[in-house]
């Protein structure tokens, strides 16, 4: 498994995770643990940001990564 595929692996299950997040926030009728799912999702996205950069910097950096 190359790296490009580990980070793509990595960036779709922290989306998963973020999507997770978001919709228990939604579906939670108590205040505190909408807010906490709230803060949480918004953490998990700062974490999506991250791993796509990195993705980005695996593809500048070795070219042959982008050839898929």
């Amino acid at each position: 498994m190359t790296v490009q595929t580990q980070l793509q692996q990595a960036i779709a299950s922290a989306q998963s995770v973020q999507a997770s997040l978001t919709q228990f926030s939604l579906e939670t009728q108590n205040q505190q643990a909408q807010t906490l799912f709230e803060q949480l999702a918004e953490q998990q996205k700062n974490i999506v940001t991250l791993l796509e950069g990195r993705y980005q910097q695996v593809l500048q950096e070795e070219p042959q990564f982008n050839q898929g």
